[in-house]
């Protein structure tokens, strides 16, 4: 209990430190958010007059100070270009990205646990050299190539899944197999690694003299001994993808938090900005605590520590 409770003092210290850092970058770019959205060419007392309805012709000290009160308040603002409280946009996108984020996880950690194990129990052998092969193409290929190699194949040559994201399930396949794939060849590398190390230990031995079959041996005993440092994976991979796949949901036009992230770069749209990334720390912050809690259930020896 000592060290969550030490762990959530962290995530409060982090998340001040990003709402420092980004609000302060923010103000440094050169640009006028005003400008962007009434654009060059307008007057510039209507220019004047929208900065200072926006509270942007206060100082530094004081626009941060009012910002720090609506989130204390668990108000994160108004969005510039879109007119609606940042709450709730960030309400109405992150179900998208949910959605989305569960659907990879299931592809990445199925294949990527399923494809680790038959690597390790059949180790220098053509299928072991096959998988690490797939492994290592899955992490080296960029999310774009992938995303654009799929719509190619099951779109346009095959027309099995929709081009872009419609509501449906089916849409989602192809994001989440884009989203997950990288995932997949991460969780394959490590299983693999663990569970080599696992086999060689004096257990394995015990258990297959008392007459327990191999695969049963692997997958009851050495597995579950090297699932700890891959469940912190998998929990930092789960709370990364919840953040938002900021070129897969472009790809696939879901409109969820990455989507939602790129539209406030690109209309500069502070308040909304300042949300997302907020909301994305937040989500990560909270992966990593539920990584070690899960890690102290699975192993006792933690929480002695």
């Amino acid at each position: 209990m000592r060290q969550l409770l030490g762990r959530l003092l962290g995530v409060v210290l982090v998340l001040t430190g990003v709402v420092v850092i980004v609000f302060v970058m923010l103000r440094v770019i050169p640009g006028d958010p005003a400008t962007v959205l009434l654009n060059e060419h307008v007057s510039q007392a209507n220019i004047e007059r929208l900065t200072q309805s926006m509270g942007l012709d206060k100082s530094l000290p004081e626009q941060f100070l009012d910002y720090l009160a609506g989130i204390l308040r668990g108000d994160l603002g108004r969005s510039y270009y879109l007119q609606q409280p940042v709450s709730s946009l960030l309400m109405d996108a992150f179900p998208y990205t949910l959605r989305l984020t569960l659907l990879s996880v299931l592809f990445a950690w199925t294949l990527g646990t399923v494809t680790g194990v038959v690597s390790a129990m059949y180790n220098e052998r053509l299928v072991d050299y096959l998988f690490r092969g797939l492994a290592l193409f899955g992490i080296s290929i960029p999310v774009f190539m992938v995303a654009l190699s799929l719509q190619y194949l099951f779109y346009y040559r095959l027309s099995l899944f929709p081009l872009t994201y419609d509501g449906s399930l089916l849409s989602l396949i192809l994001p989440a197999a884009a989203l997950g794939w990288n995932s997949a060849g991460s969780v394959a590398r490590l299983v693999r690694s663990e569970l080599m190390e696992q086999l060689q230990a004096p257990y394995m031995d015990t258990a297959r003299a008392k007459g327990l079959l191999y695969r049963k041996a692997v997958i009851f005993h050495a597995l579950r001994n090297a699932a700890l440092p891959v469940i912190t994976m998998m929990a930092l991979q789960l709370s990364g993808m919840l953040s938002g796949a900021v070129i897969t949901e472009s790809i696939f036009s879901i409109p969820g938090l990455g989507r939602l992230a790129l539209s406030a770069i690109e209309s500069r749209d502070m308040p909304l900005l300042q949300g997302t990334v907020l909301f994305t720390a937040l989500i990560i912050a909270v992966g990593n605590i539920l990584a070690d809690a899960v890690n102290m259930l699975l192993d006792p020896r933690l929480r002695t520590i």
